[in-house]
């Protein structure tokens, strides 16, 4: 909820602050000019509080409603411009997608490498829990899976180069802002990664129709969990790398959970078992 003192300084800011302006030339959105739309009202609020660069904010002319209040000023204490403008930019933006009213233009998310997954386990005194996205097209899909792998508190995340959805703006929007407080690795060969992995200790675990029951699964090693495609499942030669295969055992009448839901359940448990809950 904004408090009453918030929507002063929205009032005083959004109206009268300079840099708060139309958007008189309401031009075209384009990648090759523009740095990178995030759009979505958890997804912007986590964008500005993550301190990754911001070039502007965009909010719907007239909307005052809810959660926009408290992004403008989130916005405005931190210096970003904020300009009003036409849904139709906004839409522009999006690309067509879901903007809720509001979209920002921000630097692209730096990846990282997997050693500083790595460090980021072991500066929180954890054993490593990291997830690896193989062959992960469908960009809605990318983006849960990196909600539930924030979520469980996973250490990062990994993704191949090729053949896979890079950090779009549907990715973020799908993420619901967790993609601003989970590092990201893009690898060039995901099967080399998951051998480096192995030579620093950690165990590789496939999630795929088959395996052991995951509750039955001693997880009590650095740890990382791959997931594939709905359609394809994990790839051969990433399946033959993996030291264990587990699966979620299914009762009804289909045969298998979306892939970040299958994601979210198994690793809820493997952080459950790390930490000794």
């Amino acid at each position: 909820m904004v408090q009453n003192n918030d929507k002063k300084q929205f009032k005083k800011k959004y109206h009268g602050d300079r840099d708060f302006r139309r958007d008189k030339q309401e031009q075209a959105y384009s990648e090759e000019t523009e740095p990178t739309a995030v759009f979505g009202r958890n997804a912007v609020l986590e964008l500005i509080r993550s301190g990754r660069s911001i070039d502007k904010l965009f909010v719907r002319r007239g909307d005052r409603e809810g959660s926009i209040t408290l992004i403008v000023v989130e916005a405005i204490n931190r210096k970003i411009p904020v300009i009003e403008v036409e849904k139709q930019k906004l839409d522009i933006l999006s690309a067509g997608g879901n903007h809720q009213g509001v979209a920002a233009q921000a630097a692209a998310k730096e990846y990282v490498s997997m050693d500083e997954i790595l460090e980021i386990a072991k500066e929180r005194g954890e054993k490593p829990l990291i997830v690896i996205a193989d062959e992960i097209a469908d960009p809605h899909n990318l983006g849960a899976i990196i909600r539930c792998a924030e979520g469980a508190g996973a250490h990062g995340l990994i993704i191949p180069k090729r053949r896979a959805s890079g950090l779009t703006a549907a990715v973020d929007k799908a993420s619901a802002g967790a993609i601003e407080h989970l590092a990201i690795a893009k690898v060039a060969n995901l099967a080399a990664a998951i051998d480096e992995l192995k030579e620093k200790g950690v165990w590789i675990y496939g999630a795929e129709a088959g395996g052991e029951p995951y509750y039955n699964t001693k997880f009590d090693s650095a740890t990382a969990l791959v997931v594939g495609s709905e359609g394809a499942g994990i790839s051969r030669l990433i399946r033959e790398k993996c030291d264990f295969m587990i699966s979620i055992p299914m009762y009804g009448k289909v045969n298998s959970f979306n892939v970040s839901c299958a994601t979210a359940v198994v690793l809820c448990e493997a952080a459950r078992q790390l930490r000794g809950n």
